[in-house]
C-alpha cells in the first residue's frame, strides 16, 4: 500500500523516477524498490519524498481506496497521456479526501443527486430546450442569470472538483462518479464562462443519457442543454428581440457578462432560438475567426468560479469536534503552520 501511494503521488505530480530522485535526494533505484514493495522507506526518506512531492506524510498512509467510475473525458486529440494520468490522480486524491471527510459525519451533510423527473420527452434537438427549462423550474432557478453555477450543482448533490494540472488547456472536462455521487471536474485555470459551459454540458450528459431517441447526437444535445440552461430562450429573445438581421458584438459581450457564457455560445443561442438566420450566423463566425475571437474573446475574461463546500465542511467537522486540527489540516492539504496561521485570524474574528 505504501509503495502504491508513493507511485501514485509521483504520477500525480508528473515526475519520472529520476526526476523525483533528483528532487528528493533518494536514489531512483530505492524509489523504484519502494514502489514495487521490495523495500520500505525509513522516516528520513519518507519525509524527503513528501517534501519533494508537495504532500504531507499522512498522504502515504491514507487508507481510503477510491475508484472513479463511469469516467468520461472531454479531451482533445493532442492531450498527452501523462497529462490525463496527472488529472486522474489529482481527481482521485481529492475524491479520497471527500470520501474521508464525509465518513466523519453521522448523517450525510450533502443531499443525494436526483434527476428532476419526469423529464420532458425529447424527439428532436430543439426539445432539449424544454428539458433545460424543466430543470430550472424544478430547482427553482427561474430564468434569471445563475451567479454561481458550482454552488447550484453542489446544492443538488453533484461534487465539483477543480484541478490545477491543466496548465496548457489540454482537456475539456471530466465526469464520473465516486461511491455513486456524480463528480464533474474542471480546470481552475479556465475562464469562468468555459468552466460554466463545461459544468452545464456535463449536467446535460447525466440528465439526457438514455433519454434521447436514435438520431439525436448526445454531444450536440448536451451542448444545446448547456446553452439553454445558462441562457434560456426567453432571455435570448428578451435581450435580442424576436428576429434580427444584424447583431453588434457588444451585445454578445453584454450577454456574456450577464449570463456567464462565452460570446460564441451566446451567438449559438441566437441561432438556436431563430433570432438570426444560419447564413448570418456563418458570417459572424467568419468575423470571429478573422479577429481571433474563437481563441480569445475581447473584453475582460469572465471570472472563474471556485468551490468552497469542501472547505466549509472541514471547518464544520472541526467545530463540531468530529476531527482534530491535524486531520483538518491534512484534509485541506495544508501544513500545520499554515493551518494555525489561518486559524489565528479566524479565532480572532470569531472571538473564540
Amino acid at each position: 500500500m505504501l509503495g502504491e501511494r508513493i507511485e501514485r503521488a509521483r504520477r500525480w505530480k508528473g515526475l519520472a523516477l529520476r526526476e523525483l530522485a533528483a528532487r528528493s535526494g533518494v536514489s531512483h533505484t530505492a524509489i523504484r524498490n519502494y514502489e514495487k514493495g521490495l523495500r520500505t522507506p525509513g522516516s528520513r526518506q519518507l519525509l524527503a519524498l513528501a517534501k519533494a512531492l508537495g504532500v504531507r506524510t499522512e498522504y502515504f498512509f491514507r487508507q481510503q481506496r477510491i475508484s472513479l467510475a463511469d469516467v468520461e473525458y472531454r479531451k482533445r486529440a493532442s492531450t498527452p497521456k501523462k497529462v490525463l494520468d496527472q488529472i486522474r490522480e489529482d481527481v482521485i486524491e481529492q475524491a479520497e479526501r471527500w470520501s474521508e471527510l464525509l465518513s466523519f459525519f453521522p448523517k450525510r451533510p450533502i443531499r443525494s443527486f436526483e434527476v428532476p423527473r419526469p423529464l420532458p420527452a425529447v424527439e428532436s434537438l430543439p426539445d432539449v430546450e424544454r428539458v433545460a427549462d424543466h430543470v430550472r423550474q424544478a430547482w427553482q432557478l427561474g430564468h434569471s442569470p445563475i451567479p454561481d453555477l458550482i454552488d447550484v450543482l453542489e446544492a443538488f448533490g453533484i461534487i465539483v472538483i477543480t484541478t490545477e494540472i491543466d496548465h496548457d488547456q489540454k482537456f475539456d472536462g471530466l465526469a464520473g462518479a465516486v461511491a455513486g455521487t456524480p463528480v464533474i471536474v474542471v480546470s481552475e485555470h479556465w475562464t469562468g464562462d468555459r468552466q460554466r459551459f463545461t459544468l452545464a454540458h456535463e449536467l446535460g450528459h447525466r440528465l439526457l443519457e438514455g433519454h434521447l431517441p436514435p438520431g439525436v447526437d448526445e454531444e450536440k444535445a448536451a451542448n444545446r442543454f448547456a446553452g439553454a440552461f445558462l441562457l434560456p430562450a426567453s432571455q435570448v429573445r428578451g435581450r435580442l428581440g424576436e428576429q434580427r438581421t444584424r447583431i453588434d458584438a457588444q451585445e454578445l459581450l453584454l450577454l456574456k457578462q450577464e449570463f456567464g457564457l462565452s460570446m460564441m455560445a451566446a451567438l449559438y443561442r441566437a441561432l438556436d432560438c431563430e433570432v438570426i438566420t444560419r447564413s448570418y450566423f456563418s458570417r459572424l463566425m467568419k468575423r470571429f475567426s478573422k479577429f481571433g475571437w474563437r481563441r480569445e474573446e475581447p473584453g475582460e475574461p469572465y471570472p472563474p468560479e471556485r468551490t468552497v463546500l469542501f472547505e466549509h465542511l472541514v471547518y464544520r467537522a472541526l467545530s463540531e469536534q468530529m476531527i482534530g486540527e491535524s486531520k483538518a489540516a491534512e484534509l485541506l492539504g495544508q501544513s500545520m503552520a499554515s493551518f494555525h496561521q489561518q486559524r489565528k485570524l479566524m479565532t480572532h474574528v470569531a472571538g473564540q
